[in-house]
C-alpha cells in the first residue's frame, strides 16, 4: 500500500454500549450474556434457548479447594449442602466464592445456598462480582422473582451497578421477554442506577444481539425524548440490522443517525455495519458502493469487515472498478492495512479476468510493500493463472517457491501442471509436480499418472516413462492399455523389447490381483 502523507487514524468510538464494572463480562454460558429480573414475573422457562454452562469438570488446573467446593455444589442435595460445607472445615475468601459461582451455573438453588453459607465467613461482605454472578445465574434460569429479591438485597448493600442491569436485560431478552427488559430499564432509577445512554445502549445490545432489533428501534422512538441517542446507539441498531440482513431498516436507521448526530469519521463501526447490511440486501454491491462513495466524499469510511466482504463481492461479480476504488481507499486508513485475505481477493479477481500482469504485481507487492506473506491459496490462484496463460517459466518459479515454503498445489492444479509442463516440453518440472502429487494425495491419480508416462514416452524419455510406470504399479495405480501400447512402441523402437516383456508380466499380475 502506498503511504499517504495524511493518513486518517480513526479513534475507536467511546464504549458506551458495553460498560463492564465488577468483572461482569464473565459469561459462564455459551449463549451471549443474559442477565437479571423484573418484578411480578412468572417463572416459566423459555424453550429452544437452553444455554450450555461451563462446568468445573471441563476446567483444568483448578485449585483443590475450589474443585472440592464445586463438587459439593454439583452433587449435594439442597437441604444437605450447609451441613456438608460445614463438615469440610474449609476457610474461604472472596475469590473462592467467585470461582465456585462461575462454575456452578447449572445448580442455581445449591449455588445460592453456598453463597449464603460463604457469607457467614465473609461477614456478609460479598464482592459486587459475586452478587452479579448470582443475579446472572438466577436470570439465566428464569428465576426472575428470586433475581429481583437478590437485586433488592444488593441495593441495600449499595452494590447495584449497570453491570447488574446489563445482566437483567440479557436474561429477559434470552427468555423472549423483551417487554420485561424494557420495564427493567424504566425502573433503574428506582434502584439508584441511572437510566442514561450507557444503560440504554446496554439494553439495545442485548436486544439486537438476540435478533430483535425492531423492538429496540420502536423503543428508541419512545425513549429518545428522555435519553438522547449517541453514535454507539445507532451502531448497535445497524449491527442488528446487518445480522438480520434487513437492508431496508438499515437504510432508515442510517438516515435517522445522520439527521440526529451528523457525519463523524470516528463512527466507522456504524458505517461498517450499515454498508455490510446493504451488501446483503437486494441492491447488493451496487447499492453498497453508492453509499460508500457518499461516505467517502464526507471523509467517512467503514471498517475492515466491509472492505473484506465487498472485495469478495467484487470477485464474485468480476467488478475491477469497484475493487480498485476500495483498495485505493484502504491506503488512506491506518487501521485498514491489507492482510492476506484482502490480497488473495485482489489476486483472485485479476486471475478471474486473466490479467496476469496485475495479479503478478499484486503478488510481488504483498511482501515487499506490506510484509504480507502468501499462503496456500495465494500460490494456487497465481499458479493456475500462469499455467492457463502458458507462462511456464513463471509457473515453474511459483511452484518451486511454494513447495520450498511447504505449501502444496491443489489436486486440480497438480493435474493441470503435469499436462501443461509436458505440453510445454518441460518434463523435469512435470515429474517434480507428479512426485509432489503422489506424496500428498492418494486419490484420483490414474489419469495424471498415465498422462505423465505417455508424455515422457512422447518426449523420447522412455527410461523415465518406464520408471514411473513401474512405480505406478507398485503404488497400485492403474495403467491403461493405451499407455502400455505406447510404452511397447517406445521400448521396441529402442530395441528393448525384453524390458517390455518383464513389465507386461508385472502389469498382468497386478490386473489379476485387482480382478
Amino acid at each position: 500500500m502506498r503511504t499517504a502523507p495524511n493518513k486518517n487514524r480513526r479513534k475507536r468510538p467511546r464504549s458506551s454500549r458495553h460498560q463492564d464494572p465488577d468483572h461482569s463480562s464473565h459469561d459462564p454460558v455459551s449463549h451471549r450474556s443474559p442477565s437479571t429480573p423484573d418484578p411480578n414475573h412468572n417463572q416459566q422457562s423459555p424453550t429452544g434457548k437452553q444455554p450450555v454452562f461451563t462446568s468445573y469438570i471441563d476446567t483444568p488446573n483448578l485449585p483443590p479447594k475450589v474443585k472440592l467446593l464445586c463438587e459439593i455444589v454439583a452433587n449435594t442435595p439442597s437441604l444437605e449442602v450447609d451441613r456438608v460445607l460445614d463438615d469440610t472445615g474449609i476457610r474461604i475468601c472472596t475469590e473462592d466464592v467467585e470461582d465456585v459461582l462461575k462454575l456452578s451455573y447449572a445448580y442455581p438453588a445449591v449455588a445460592v445456598k453456598f453463597f449464603r453459607w460463604s457469607g457467614y465467613q465473609l461477614n456478609d461482605r460479598h464482592s459486587p462480582y459475586a452478587w452479579n454472578l448470582i443475579i446472572d445465574m438466577l436470570g439465566k434460569h428464569c428465576l426472575f422473582d428470586a433475581m429481583w429479591n437478590a437485586i433488592k438485597s444488593m441495593e441495600k448493600e449499595g452494590m447495584l451497578s449497570l453491570a447488574t442491569f446489563a445482566s437483567v436485560f440479557g436474561s429477559y431478552v434470552m427468555a423472549d421477554k423483551v417487554k420485561d427488559a424494557l420495564l427493567a430499564f424504566e425502573v433503574m432509577e428506582q434502584y439508584g442506577c441511572s437510566s442514561d445512554i450507557v444503560a440504554l445502549n446496554s439494553l439495545f445490545s442485548a436486544i439486537c444481539r438476540d435478533g430483535k432489533t425492531v423492538d429496540a428501534k420502536d423503543f428508541l422512538k419512545i425513549v429518545k425524548a428522555k435519553v438522547k441517542p449517541d453514535a454507539d446507539t445507532y451502531a448497535i441498531l445497524l449491527e442488528g440490522w446487518e445480522k438480520e440482513q434487513d437492508a431496508v431498516n438499515a437504510r432508515r436507521t442510517f438516515d435517522d443517525m445522520v439527521g440526529e448526530i451528523g457525519w463523524d469519521p470516528n463512527n466507522f463501526p456504524a458505517y461498517d455495519s450499515f454498508l455490510n447490511a446493504l451488501l446483503k440486501g437486494s441492491g447488493g454491491l451496487r447499492e453498497a458502493m453508492r453509499f460508500f462513495n457518499i461516505l467517502k466524499d464526507r471523509g467517512c469510511y467503514p471498517g475492515i469487515r466491509f472492505f473484506k466482504a465487498a472485495l469478495n463481492e467484487c470477485v464474485a461479480n468480476c467488478d475491477i472498478e469497484a475493487a480498485k476504488l476500495l483498495w485505493d481507499s484502504m491506503s488512506v486508513l491506518d487501521d485498514c492495512k491489507p492482510d492476506i485475505e484482502l490480497y488473495n481477493s485482489m489476486i483472485c479477481l485479476y486471475s478471474n479476468v486473466q490479467d496476469v500482469d496485475l495479479a503478478t504485481r499484486m503478488f510481488d507487492e504483498m511482501v515487499f510493500n506490506h510484509g504480507v506473506f502468501p499462503d496456500s491459496q495465494t500460490y494456487n490462484i497465481l499458479l493456475q493463472l500462469l499455467m492457463e496463460n502458458m507462462k511456464l517459466k513463471e509457473a515453474q518459479q511459483i511452484f518451486t517457491e511454494m513447495v520450498k515454503n511447504e505449501f502444496v498445489p491443489t489436486h486440480a492444479n497438480c493435474c493441470l501442471a503435469v499436462r501443461v509442463f509436458l505440453g510445454g516440453g518441460d518434463p523435469y518440472t512435470a515429474i517434480k509436480v507428479w512426485r509432489c502429487m503422489i506424496e500428498n494425495y492418494d486419490f484420483d491419480l490414474e489419469d495424471t499418472g498415465n498422462l505423465l508416462v505417455g508424455g515422457l514416452r512422447d518426449l523420447n524419455r522412455v527410461p523415465e516413462a518406464v520408471k514411473y510406470a513401474d512405480d505406478m504399479l507398485d503404488r497400485r495405480i492403474k495403467l491403461t492399455t493405451a499407455t502400455l501400447a505406447r510404452l511397447r512402441q517406445g521400448l521396441a523402437k529402442a530395441g528393448k523389447g525384453a524390458v517390455y516383456d518383464e513389465f507386461l508380466k508385472k502389469w498382468e499380475l497386478q490386473e489379476v490381483r485387482c480382478s
